[in-house]
């Protein structure tokens, strides 16, 4: 399912040699094991194709940035409002990587949507693209100076969101393509295991 807004080239990007393209899988606000056991099968296939992940935040627990960190070929993430000192001791509050000629930035919180373009330009002015997470709802816009804005939703808390989401995206010679918000399917509930009537007390 795409995400709204329309494919474009980043700001900076003439006279880049086209290479391998960079598959990218974006994904925030896990809240692994306050909101939810793990992380769905689904998710963790696709981290492990991608050739980057980034996360925006609110691990909410170690144990999941360790797994991330063995399963991803290379994470770009951030700490998020709600992990603790762990979690904000291994990583920052802003994270930057230029990957295939295209300047990302990652960041858990943008704050309110109004005026959340004119204050992104402001803040972030020699970005590409601002990868943030924190109100649990997938965003795709564009600013006036062309700074392309995506939130990937959350794969694992939906909120009042219609369903749990993640994001991909393409990243190829100074170009940002093939953004699409992907749902998350719902799991089959692990079976209950009966014991014999004659086990039974």
């Amino acid at each position: 399912m795409p995400v709204r807004g329309a494919r474009g080239t980043p700001r900076g990007a003439a006279g880049y040699r086209r290479g391998v393209p960079t598959r990218v899988v974006v994904v925030s606000d896990t809240h692994v094991p306050q909101k939810a056991r793990r992380l769905s099968p689904f998710v963790w296939s696709a981290v492990e194709a991608a050739d980057l992940v980034v996360h925006a935040g609110d691990w909410d627990g170690v144990d999941l940035l360790d797994e991330f960190e063995r399963r991803s070929r290379r994470l770009l993430a951030v700490h998020g409002n709600n992990d603790g000192p762990e979690v904000r001791g291994r990583l920052p509050e802003v994270a930057r990587a230029v990957v295939d000629g295209v300047r990302l930035a990652v960041v858990h919180e943008t704050g309110a949507r109004e005026g959340r373009e004119r204050r992104a330009d402001r803040t972030f002015p020699d970005t590409d693209v601002l990868l943030f997470g924190h109100s649990h709802i997938p965003w795709d816009t564009t600013t006036p100076a062309g700074l392309r804005l995506l939130n990937p939703g959350s794969p694992s808390d939906k909120r009042r969101q219609p369903q749990a989401t993640w994001l991909s995206l393409v990243l190829d010679a100074g170009e940002v393509r093939d953004v699409e918000l992907h749902p998350v399917p719902v799991s089959p509930p692990e079976p209950r295991v009966q014991p014999h009537p004659r086990l039974r007390t």
